[in-house]
């Protein structure tokens, strides 16, 4: 048997988004603005829920772990973005590993949670005489818990199988994070087993939270339909519309990026979908809420007027 030798990397550099010197500075600032936005505007909705006492229903308790898990989402990747865009950006095996897991067991989290949301309207909808009963404190804290165990235990199946992978000679990673698909393509082993278990567990738990998701909006719709009153299915409406939305926002590009073959062409589509749902969405799921939601809304007035009535008082 012929003994090859091969030398292990212990370090991959990202090739990033573009080589453009004015395209990256173009895009550090595009990139700098919707991160700030995304801080302060999830920040805000986990301290208005947590602070506010109009905000303490079960829907802005699930609200409130969004914009938690948005902000920490965007933050294990983007900072990392915007390092590339200035300069050559490295990252050990190690670290790698460690960034992928978080950020799918973020993002997965965050499929389950948004299902629990689904749920969540379905109940205040359809059984709105049991929601109290339901929607019990106890019942939120089960559907949070369950949406992270689920996340990280299905991170934990990508990471674990990624690090058992040699990697020797290319060291490039053509991402601006350690995502699962680009860094396997760099092992110096047959990875398809490593490619069918991504499919199939990322297919499972997207289409399975997906379908959950709809599953209650077939219900939600057919009781709306029921309501003879327009200004009565027009109010229903408006407390399912954001969650609808951020719901598309967030499939639409996941199933995009995960389910399909890996190859040259769907690399680099990868790239501008992650651009979406690590940069983008994040950051308009807290503004989508609060433009179409009036209890948001006016717990924002109530906390810029605080805000001010101290200064005034200050000075």
């Amino acid at each position: 048997m012929e003994e090859i030798n091969k030398t292990l990397l212990d370090e991959f550099i990202f090739t990033g988004i573009t080589g453009q010197p004015w395209l990256q500075k173009f895009l550090f600032v595009f990139v700098l603005f919707f991160y700030i936005l995304d801080i302060c505007g999830n920040l805000t909705i986990v301290s208005l829920v947590v602070r506010d006492p109009t905000l303490q229903s079960p829907m802005y308790f699930l609200l409130g772990n969004l914009s938690f898990l948005d902000f920490l989402f965007s933050s294990v990747t983007v900072p990392k973005l915007m390092a590339g865009l200035l300069m050559m950006n490295a990252i050990t095996v190690k670290g790698c590993i460690t960034q992928m897991y978080f950020f799918h067991a973020l993002g997965c989290t965050e499929g389950v949670l948004l299902a629990s949301m689904g749920y969540d309207r379905y109940v205040a909808i359809c059984h709105p005489l049991q929601y109290i009963n339901i929607m019990r404190r106890s019942t939120c804290i089960q559907l949070v818990f369950v949406s992270w165990l689920t996340g990280c235990s299905t991170s934990l199946i990508h990471a674990v199988m990624t690090s058992q992978l040699p990697f020797c000679n290319n060291q490039r990673i053509k991402h601006f994070f350690c995502d699962v698909k680009p860094v396997i393509k760099l092992a110096c082993k047959d990875i398809s087993v490593n490619e069918i278990t991504l499919a199939t567990v990322s297919g499972f738990l997207s289409t399975g939270t997906f379908s959950l998701t709809m599953l209650s909006y077939v219900f939600i719709i057919t009781s709306i339909l029921k309501i003879k009153s327009s200004k009565g299915r027009s109010k229903i409406f408006s407390t399912c519309s954001s969650h609808f939305t951020i719901v598309i926002l967030f499939y639409g590009t996941a199933m995009c990026t995960y389910l399909g073959p890996s190859s040259e062409t769907s690399l680099e589509k990868d790239r501008i979908a992650a651009i979406l749902f690590t940069v983008i969405t994040p950051t308009l799921n807290p503004i989508i809420y609060a433009l179409r939601n009036k209890e948001v809304m006016n717990a924002i007035k109530k906390l810029i007027k605080r805000s001010i009535a101290l200064r005034l008082h200050l000075e």
